[in-house]
């Protein structure tokens, strides 16, 4: 896949940081933070550069991947607060707390064009999904109206399978036709000492309205069914 990004170099004290956007926002997409139940809901493009974004996370261990998602359109389900994401390996280091100052440096960003890896995203879910006993889920932290994972790359790489998957088939459910939402996969999240309900992000399909223009695959305006190819 190909990502159009904006990249920013903001510095805090001696440290310069990599940041990067998706260029456009993702309009029809929305995250509220798991308390313990977060919802990540998207149409077929948000989370199709979703999936690109994780996947361009996994593989950039000195980049932070900054999705603004608050002020996209507002979804008509779903409760709590919005928040934006951002990604960011384990190894970074980074703290929520720093986040919000380098938001605030986020100025005059320069285009950049990357290309991601679907065979080996693929590969390294797999791994991640065989990795049972001591695999590692994303952490997460809510601040500053923004949910961070910090993640491996291997978690990464599941994650963008997840959104991939969630952006191919979440169209062809009946459902979605009138404008509901089709739960899809989650994204399991590291769970606190204790015990209690399981934190995990639900990963959802949710077509833009209006919906009378929305098609299921395979359907065409008319509403019957395409005819098959011939011999």
């Amino acid at each position: 896949m190909r990502l159009r990004l904006t990249e920013f170099r903001p510095r805090t004290g001696p440290h310069e940081h990599r940041v990067v956007q998706p260029r456009t926002p993702l309009r029809h997409t929305s995250l509220t933070a798991p308390e313990p139940i977060g919802l990540l809901l998207g149409d077929h493009d948000g989370l199709n550069r979703l999936a690109g974004l994780f996947s361009f996370a996994a593989y950039s261990r000195h980049t932070i991947v900054h999705v603004p998602l608050r002020d996209g359109v507002p979804p008509d389900e779903g409760r709590g607060e919005r928040v934006d994401l951002v990604l960011a390996h384990t190894s970074y280091g980074l703290r929520p707390s720093q986040w919000p100052e380098l938001r605030h440096r986020l100025r005059q960003g320069t285009p950049l064009t990357a290309r991601t890896d679907e065979t080996r995203t693929a590969r390294d879910a797999r791994a991640w999904q065989e990795a049972t006993w001591d695999r590692e889920d994303l952490r997460h932290v809510t601040h500053a109206r923004t949910l961070f994972l910090f993640g491996t790359r291997e978690a990464f790489a599941d994650s963008a399978v997840a959104c991939a998957h969630a952006a191919g088939f979440g169209p062809r459910h009946k459902r979605v036709v009138k404008g509901r939402s089709a739960f899809m996969s989650s994204l399991p999240l590291t769970q606190p000492p204790g015990g209690g309900h399981p934190y995990e992000v639900l990963l959802c399909f949710k077509p833009y309205p209006p919906y009378a223009h929305f098609r299921r695959p395979g359907r065409s305006a008319t509403g019957r069914s395409r005819p098959a190819a011939g011999p």
